[in-house]
């Protein structure tokens, strides 16, 4: 590679200048020449890439703000590091006193709509779902034909707001025989409704055959209810 005083040299040649002294070349051709020679690939073969050169710009920040931060901090740089270590004690000691961060449950929405529908109706609409493949549709509505069906029943008393959950830990109480079957039905309606997850044909046709099977099925009396009848 060629030397600063090379390039220097070969920027006069290429502006003209004499090589005996005094020198004759202008000022700004020679400065011309110079910049022209200097620019050349030859020159730059060994110079840092554009990441070396952003990360050395970085380091020296970096640093830069340190001496700044260290020269406004009584104590200087040992003082700095004190109140860095202060700060990171206190935040463990939040962290183990507080715990991770927990989102605030959302509790879910009650299973019936505004409109109240009987069960025939919710069946009906269930099996209008199913002939077109809607699924998830169809095993919302089918799970609220089970819950308005107890309730025509008087199996379950009709209570507005009741989730899904509610109505099966309910409902088991009354059919025990039933409570898994009735359980697994409400967590597939919670799954459909709230968590985004898309049911298919057997999960649909599993419900519908705890519809049926409900509507035959009788309930077990406690040992008050018996008292009262």
């Amino acid at each position: 590679m060629l030397s600063t005083g090379g390039a220097f040299r070969a920027a006069l040649a290429a502006a003209g200048a004499d090589d005996a002294p005094p020198l004759t070349t202008p000022r700004d051709p020679a400065r011309e020449a110079a910049r022209r020679e200097l620019s050349k690939r030859m020159y730059h073969e060994n110079d840092p890439n554009l990441f070396q050169r952003a990360l050395d710009a970085f380091w020296k920040w970096l640093g830069d703000l340190f001496d700044t931060a260290s020269g406004a901090t009584p104590g200087g740089t040992l003082g700095l590091v004190v109140i860095a270590l202060a700060v990171v004690a206190v935040a463990a000691a939040l962290w183990w006193r507080l715990g991770t961060p927990r989102r605030t449950p959302v509790s879910a929405p009650a299973l019936f709509g505004d409109r109240a529908r009987s069960a025939a109706e919710h069946r009906a609409a269930a099996e209008e779902h199913a002939a077109q493949g809607h699924w998830n549709q169809a095993v919302q509505e089918r799970m609220r034909a089970i819950v308005r069906a107890l309730e025509e029943r008087a199996l379950l008393d009709t209570r507005p707001g009741r989730t899904a959950d509610e109505a099966a830990a309910e409902a088991g109480r009354t059919l025990p025989d039933h409570a898994d079957g009735l359980h697994a039905a409400a967590r597939d309606f919670d799954d459909v409704t709230y968590g985004g997850r898309s049911a298919g044909e057997q999960t649909y046709r599993r419900i519908a055959d705890l519809d049926q099977t409900l509507d035959r099925a009788k309930p077990r009396l406690t040992a008050h209810q018996g008292a009262a009848g």
